[in-house]
């Protein structure tokens, strides 16, 4: 599951997009381990049954960081296809969008709160 993953994220050029956007090509080795080391360490986590009892305040930055993950896949698989540039045209809202990503933007941000105030510590 870890090689795939590592594999999906090196197709989608996630590494050199990121140093790129950063001005970080110095630091190219650290991005490339923490992606691996964070695999490994998910796959770990998701062979057992794990529970981790954490105080709520950790809970935010790790919100945090999930919500940036996921931004970064969404982000490098729009750039890759180039969906919404096409999905204005079809929704016919081409000259507004600024108005689509943010929809888009606000709609993960509110659902991911959504997600950790409702369902986290239930």
């Amino acid at each position: 599951m870890g090689c795939g993953f590592v594999a999906f994220l090196t197709v989608l050029g996630i590494v050199p997009r990121l140093t790129q956007l950063t001005k970080t090509y110095g630091k190219v080795y650290l991005y490339e381990w923490a992606i691996v080391l964070g695999t490994i360490f998910g796959d770990l986590v998701s062979l057992r049954d794990s529970v981790f009892s954490l105080p709520f305040i950790l809970l935010i930055p790790i919100g945090l960081f999930c919500g940036v993950f996921v931004g970064m896949i969404a982000a490098a698989l729009t750039e890759v296809v180039n969906v919404i540039p096409i999905l204005t045209k079809r929704i016919g809202a081409e000259g507004h969008l600024l108005v689509a990503l943010m929809a888009i933007v606000f709609g993960k941000v509110l659902g991911s709160l959504f997600h950790w105030i409702y369902f986290v510590d239930r």
